[in-house]
C-alpha cells in the first residue's frame, strides 16, 4: 500500500532524513520508532506531502505521489495526525469532526451525522456538544484521530497519539486502533510508548539520526543490539548482554 525507497531530507546542510526505504502492507499495523530527534516525524511530512523530499519516492497505492499536496493526498486516502494536537475552539467536538468529514462531503449535515459517526468509534460519542477546548488531552488526542478518520481513510498515519497519556488513558486507546484496522484502516505510527509498539505493531522500523538501523517484528527488534544502543547509549547492549550471562551463571 506504501512504498518509500531511498528518502531523505537535509535542511540547510542537516541530514534529518538518510536513504530510508519502508514499505507498509494493506490491513496491517506497522510502527516508526526511534529516540527524540531520529527524524520519525520528518518521515511522515515528507510521505504526507507537507516537505518535499531532497531525493527518494513515495508511492501510496502503486500511485507515486512524490511532491504531491497534502490536500491531494488526503483526498487519495492517506491521512496523518499530528503531535501537537490544536482543536477549532469555540466549536464543538461534532464540528471538530465535520470538518475533515468535509474533505469528502459537501453538505453540512451530512458532515455532522459522519462526525456523529466517528466519535462513536473514537469514545467521544457522549462528548459530541462539548466545546472542543475543553477536552482532556486524552480527548484531544482521540479528536485529533477522529478528524482525520471522518476522511474515510485507507491508511492513517497517527504520530504520537499516545503522548502524554497516563497508562490507563493508554489501555483504554490501544482498543480503539486495533478496532479501526479491524474495520480496514491501515496504520502507520510513531510511538515513543513501548507497551503500545509491543502490542499493537505486526512490523516495526526503528530510526537513529535519521537512518533505518533496525526492521521487524517488535520483540525482534526490541533485541536488536543497535536498537538498544540507540536509545540507551553506546556499550549499553554489551552490558545488558554481559548481565544476563551472569545471571544464568
Amino acid at each position: 500500500m506504501l512504498d518509500v525507497k531511498a528518502l531523505s531530507k537535509s535542511f540547510q546542510g542537516l541530514q534529518a532524513v538518510d536513504n530510508v526505504t519502508m514499505k507498509v502492507a494493506e490491513g496491517s499495523i506497522v510502527s516508526l520508532i526511534g529516540p527524540n530527534g531520529a527524524g520519525k516525524t520528518t518521515c511522515f511530512a515528507l510521505i504526507t506531502g507537507f516537505h518535499a523530499p531532497t531525493s527518494g519516492t513515495v508511492h501510496f497505492d502503486a500511485t507515486d505521489i512524490t511532491n504531491m499536496k497534502p490536500h491531494r493526498i488526503a483526498t487519495r486516502g492517506m491521512v496523518r495526525t499530528f503531535q501537537i494536537v490544536q482543536p477549532f475552539a469555540g466549536q464543538t467536538v461534532r464540528e471538530n469532526i465535520a470538518v475533515g468529514a468535509h474533505l469528502k462531503i459537501a453538505g453540512r449535515r451530512d458532515a455532522l451525522n459522519k462526525a456523529q459517526e466517528i466519535a462513536a468509534k473514537v469514545g467521544l460519542g457522549a462528548m459530541l456538544d462539548q466545546d472542543a477546548g475543553d477536552l482532556t488531552v486524552a480527548g484531544r488526542k482521540r479528536l485529533e484521530v477522529a478528524r482525520a478518520l471522518a476522511t474515510d481513510p485507507k491508511l492513517l498515519l497517527l504520530d504520537e497519539v499516545m503522548a502524554g497519556l497516563n497508562p490507563s488513558e493508554i489501555r483504554d486507546i490501544i482498543p480503539v486502533i486495533k478496532l479501526l484496522r479491524d474495520e480496514g484502516v491501515t496504520i502507520f505510527l510513531i510511538e515513543h510508548v513501548m507497551q503500545a509498539v509491543m502490542s499493537l505493531s505486526d512490523h516495526t522500523f526503528v530510526l537513529n539520526q535519521g537512518k533505518l538501523i533496525a526492521e521487524g517484528a517488535p520483540a525482534k527488534v526490541a533485541r536488536d543490539p543497535q536498537v538498544i544502543e540507540a536509545y540507551l547509549g553506546k556499550g549499553m547492549a554489551k552490558r545488558m548482554a554481559d548481565q544476563g550471562a551472569g545471571s544464568d551463571a
